[in-house]
């Protein structure tokens, strides 16, 4: 009896198999024999590809010399300014360009309060109409809602401000008046010359402040805000929504434990560009607000200025060298700005949307 070679059975099987007309000697995988050759795996790119490579090149790159032109020309223009003034242009409270005492510190701290009350009020807001929006609302309500919230994201800031002035301001003096009484310790909610609890209190020490032009501008940077968060939850993976469900959790829990973590980078990432929408803000802010040019740390007293309405307030009245210091101040509030969206990059980058979800 024969025994088979079952090693020569199989080179026969696979012979036959993938018999392709190519002599043995110059088949693939036998010693000293040539290898076919490989296929490229570059593509060539289309020229729709290349257009549109040179377009998004050509579109970051002009983003990027404009900011710089930008910067340039404040700098240039706010030179006299800063030559005469020095360091003390950082430090000085009072604006006196003419007579030669200006600076900047009262109207930055000025700045940086509007915008903080602005970003406590608008992001809950934000937060709220979003998830309801993208997690709870129906189907038509929810395009209605989605429309709505892009249309206010898009209504001129002279119109808030005239709202806030005229309509919102004397109806929530009340509001002011009691977080006074009920929250005097806290620094920020003192207002000097004042006897707390005292119903003969005139409420005209409450208006014009930093917390009636911190809620207008809170209200209008929450639709933007609110966009950005809404179209990042809408995005959650569908797959980790059912599995949580899946897991028996509940709407809110599923929204804990992936919508949230999912749209945490949109969440900062919004909330610092609406900060950065805040501090630049003009007319709203200029309509309410009453000017006072020294350090106003108390938000429900009377009386604040800011950085952009400092400018459209004293442009129109100042003369060659008062134009020079208005410049030095829109130099620092340009410094300020893309400081804020730098730090908003480094945030998001760190805490991207879909990097984790628990």
């Amino acid at each position: 009896m024969v025994s088979e070679d079952p090693s020569a059975h199989d080179r026969l099987t696979l012979d036959s198999i993938f018999d392709t007309g190519v002599p043995p000697s110059r088949r693939l995988g036998g010693g000293g024999r040539r290898r076919s050759p490989g296929r490229s795996l570059k593509s060539r790119p289309s020229v729709s590809d290349l257009a549109f490579r040179a377009i998004a090149g050509v579109g970051g790159s002009l983003v990027l010399v404009l900011e710089i032109l930008i910067g340039a020309f404040l700098a240039y223009s706010a030179w006299p300014a800063l030559h005469k003034a020095g360091w003390s242009f950082l430090t000085t409270q009072s604006w006196n360009a003419e007579g030669g005492a200006f600076g900047i510190a009262a109207v930055v701290v000025g700045t940086a309060l509007i915008g903080l009350v602005a970003v406590v009020v608008a992001v809950p807001l934000a937060l709220g109409t979003s998830l309801y929006i993208s997690e709870y609302a129906p189907k038509p309500v929810q395009r209605l809602l989605i429309g709505l919230l892009d249309l206010m994201a898009a209504v001129p800031s002279v119109v808030f401000g005239l709202w806030g002035s005229y309509l919102l301001q004397w109806r929530i003096l009340p509001v002011s008046r009691w977080i006074n009484d009920w929250f005097y310790w806290v620094p920020l909610f003192q207002v000097d010359g004042i006897q707390r609890s005292n119903p003969l209190t005139s409420l005209d020490v409450y208006s014009a402040s930093t917390f009636i032009a911190g809620i207008v501008v809170g209200l209008m940077i929450t639709p933007i805000i609110g966009s950005i968060m809404r179209e990042a939850f809408g995005q959650a993976p569908a797959g980790e929504r059912e599995g949580a469900y899946a897991l028996g959790s509940t709407r809110w829990a599923m929204i804990r434990a992936v919508v949230l973590p999912f749209g945490r980078g949109a969440m900062i990432g919004g909330t610092m560009l609406g900060l950065g929408r805040a501090l630049g803000e003009t007319m709203a802010v200029l309509l309410i607000i009453s000017p006072v040019y020294h350090i106003q740390p108390h938000i429900l007293q009377s009386g604040t200025s800011s950085v952009s309405s400092l400018i459209a307030l004293e442009f129109s009245e100042s003369d060659h060298f008062g134009i020079s210091a208005l410049m030095a101040a829109g130099l620092a509030l340009f410094a300020i700005t893309l400081l804020v969206n730098l730090l908003a990059a480094q945030i998001v980058a760190r805490s991207r949307s879909g990097a984790a979800s628990d």
